[in-house]
C-alpha cells in the first residue's frame, strides 16, 4: 500500500457567472495573491496539484484544506482523473470546525471499512483537562480528526491549529489536539502499541520546532519523517518570512514502524514555487517563482509493501 498526505492550500469550488472554478493555491494575504492576475493562475495551480498527486500515485491520499465534498469531486473529475491515474472510487470530505470550511478529505482505492469524524469531541468528552483560555465544552479540533479504518491499517488524518498569529499563544491548542488524538487511539485499540495505525496530515509545527506541542503523540508513535536525512525533512516554505519547516507528518504505531523498518517518506517538492530555493531538484514545467505552484506544502508519500 502506498499512502500520501498533502495540504493543497485553500482548495475551494466557486460559481463564477454560472461556471464552476476552483480557487488556486493561494491565501490572499499578499498583493501577488490577489486580483485578476492572481485569479488567472488558479487553474494552472490546480493542474499542478493534480500533477503532484499523479506523481505520488498513492492508493490512499489524505488531503488538507479542501472546502467540501463538491470541491473534492470537481477536482477529481476535472483535474485528477484526466491525469490518467487508476481511479479513486472512494472520496470523503466531511464538514469540520474550520470557520472558512477548510476540511479534511480522503481519496482511496481500497474501500474504507469505517469513517468517523471527531469534530464534535471536546475536552470533557475525552476526559482531558482544558488549558487556561480554552473552554472544556468547546471542540478540541480546530478542523477535525478523521478516523479511517482500512482493511489492514487505521488512519487518523489531522490538521492542527496554525501557529498564527503567535506560535507560543497557539501552542497549547496544538498540544491539546495532540493529546486528543492520543486519547482517541487509546480508546480505539486496547493494545495501541501493537495495533496498526498512522497519524498523518498537517500538524502545523512552529518555525523553531514544536516538540512540546506534539509530545503527547511523540511519546506513543515513531516519526517516520525523522528517518529522512536531517537536511531533507522540510515540507513547507513560508514565502513571507522565507523560512522552512516540516508541519506535514507521518507518525506510525510501534507495530507499524517495526514491520517496515526501512520505510521512509518521499517528500515531493517539484510542485513548490521556485522561491523555495532550498529545493534544487527538477520542478514541474509551469511552476513559477511564487505562483503558479501546486501548494506551499510538499506532499509526503510512503510505501508499505504487502499491507
Amino acid at each position: 500500500m502506498r499512502i500520501a498526505t498533502f495540504n493543497v492550500q485553500n482548495m475551494r469550488l466557486r460559481q463564477d457567472h454560472g461556471w464552476a472554478r476552483l480557487d488556486g493555491a493561494r491565501d490572499g494575504d499578499a498583493p501577488d495573491d490577489s486580483g485578476p492576475g492572481a485569479a488567472a493562475l488558479d487553474p494552472v495551480d490546480r493542474r499542478l496539484t493534480a500533477a503532484v498527486l499523479a506523481r505520488a500515485d498513492a492508493d490512499v491520499v489524505a488531503l488538507q484544506e479542501v472546502f467540501d465534498a463538491e470541491t473534492l469531486d470537481h477536482f477529481y473529475d476535472y483535474f485528477l482523473r484526466p491525469a490518467g491515474l487508476e481511479p479513486y472510487p472512494h472520496r470523503i470530505c466531511l464538514p469540520g470546525n474550520d470557520g472558512r470550511g477548510l476540511d479534511l478529505a480522503l481519496l482511496s482505492r481500497p474501500a474504507p471499512l469505517a469513517v468517523h469524524s471527531h469534530a464534535a469531541e471536546t475536552p470533557d468528552t475525552l476526559g482531558l483537562r482544558a488549558p487556561p483560555g480554552i473552554a472544556p465544552g468547546r471542540p478540541v479540533f480546530r478542523r477535525d480528526c478523521l478516523e479511517v479504518a482500512l482493511p489492514a491499517l487505521t488512519l487518523f488524518v489531522c490538521h492542527f491549529k496554525a501557529p498564527y498569529p503567535d506560535a507560543e499563544d497557539t501552542r497549547a491548542i496544538r498540544r491539546l489536539e495532540a493529546a486528543a488524538v492520543r486519547t482517541l487511539i487509546a480508546r480505539r485499540f486496547a493494545d495501541h502499541a501493537g495495533a496498526m495505525w498512522m497519524v498523518l496530515g498537517d500538524l502545523n509545527t512552529a518555525r523553531r520546532g514544536d516538540a512540546p506541542a506534539n509530545a503527547p503523540l511523540a511519546e506513543m508513535a515513531e516519526d517516520l519523517v525523522a528517518r529522512c536525512p536531517a537536511q531533507e525533512r522540510w515540507s513547507y516554505h513560508d514565502s513571507h518570512g522565507d523560512f522552512y519547516t516540516r508541519p506535514d507528518a507521518m507518525l506510525a504505531s510501534p507495530a507499524l514502524a517495526a514491520r517496515f523498518p526501512e520505510a521512509r517518506p518521499r517528500i515531493l517538492r517539484h510542485g513548490m514555487g521556485r522561491e523555495a530555493a532550498r529545493y534544487t531538484g527538477p520542478r514541474l514545467g509551469p511552476v513559477g517563482d511564487h505562483r503558479p505552484h501546486a501548494s506551499d506544502h510538499a506532499a509526503l508519500v510512503i510505501d508499505l509493501p504487502g499491507l
